[in-house]
């Protein structure tokens, strides 16, 4: 247990760096570790999740916000419905998930196995929609992308773009249910949609996810901590300073990444963590 808390809380430096690369997959690295390296039960640490990737989306969205890659519309637009939906999902939802949910097939299906085959399966299909090119082109005056993956273009704010609220808030009230039921930030699932449907260039759409991420995901952890206060402090604080560290890092080093590689790129990372996730709960749990 020992060695697993040192390895899980060394652990989140990667978690933090993969955050300022792609403005996600925060939890798709806190979640497994905290359960498999750490230890702690799914339902904890789908709790932690929300602490750890808030505070650490916090420093980030900061970050971005200064270089003007935060769309305010499309944040706006998402964080709203997001944030009641969370709180909800997180104080009633998730408490009145009994502990057994039934045998599928020969397999018990515990709260736990639930909760984690749930949030693979979504991490798989976020994760196609990363690495497929869609079939359709969306005009360069709309995502400068030949723009975006120059030098200059990654330090100066982009181009305005019209996002559709209507469309953003029902996006947000989806992936808000989502992060209430699994703590995720959902930032695997924001990213595409804020690419593919809002049409923001890559890195305008990492700083808005990071924003969105940190105010429901702490508004998530708010509903926890009405239920539940016997928290581990130390190793929430611990883990959650090491990631700041290594979201700082990985803003950093993703002035100098093309946007157009970072999609596929963080595509095929989450679909090969929830090939491991399902590997592990079905195959070898």
């Amino acid at each position: 247990m020992a060695a697993g808390l040192i390895w899980g809380v060394a652990l989140a430096l990667v978690v933090g760096v993969i955050m300022g690369l792609a403005g996600a997959g925060g939890s798709i690295l806190t979640v497994p570790i905290l359960v498999y390296v750490v230890g702690v039960d799914a339902v904890t640490a789908t709790a932690y999740s929300l602490f750890v990737v808030g505070v650490t989306s916090v420093v980030g969205a900061a970050s971005h916000w200064r270089r003007g890659q935060v769309n305010v519309r499309a944040a706006v637009a998402f964080s709203i419905p997001s944030l009641v939906v969370v709180f909800f999902t997180r104080s009633l939802l998730v408490p009145a998930i009994p502990a057994q949910l039934g045998t599928v097939a020969g397999v018990a299906v515990s709260k736990d196995l639930f909760i984690l085959v749930l949030f693979a399966v979504i991490m798989a299909l976020a994760a196609l929609s990363m690495i497929v090119k869609p079939r359709y082109r969306i005009s360069l005056a709309e995502t400068p992308a030949a723009e975006e993956d120059s030098g200059a273009a990654a330090r100066q704010p982009a181009a305005p773009v019209k996002v559709s609220i209507p469309l953003a808030a029902l996006e947000g009230t989806v992936i808000g249910v989502f992060t209430g039921v699994v703590g995720a930030g959902g930032g695997f699932a924001i990213v595409p949609a804020l690419v593919v449907l809002s049409r923001l260039p890559m890195r305008v759409a990492v700083g808005t996810s990071l924003t969105i991420i940190a105010a429901k995901s702490l508004a998530g952890f708010v509903g926890d901590i009405t239920l539940q206060g016997d928290f581990d402090w130390g190793l929430l604080l611990a883990f959650t300073g090491l990631a700041v560290v290594g979201i700082l890092a990985g803003s950093r080093i993703g002035h100098h990444v093309p946007g157009a590689r970072l999609r596929p790129a963080f595509g095929w990372f989450v679909l090969v963590a929830a090939a491991g996730i399902l590997v592990r709960e079905l195959l070898l749990g």
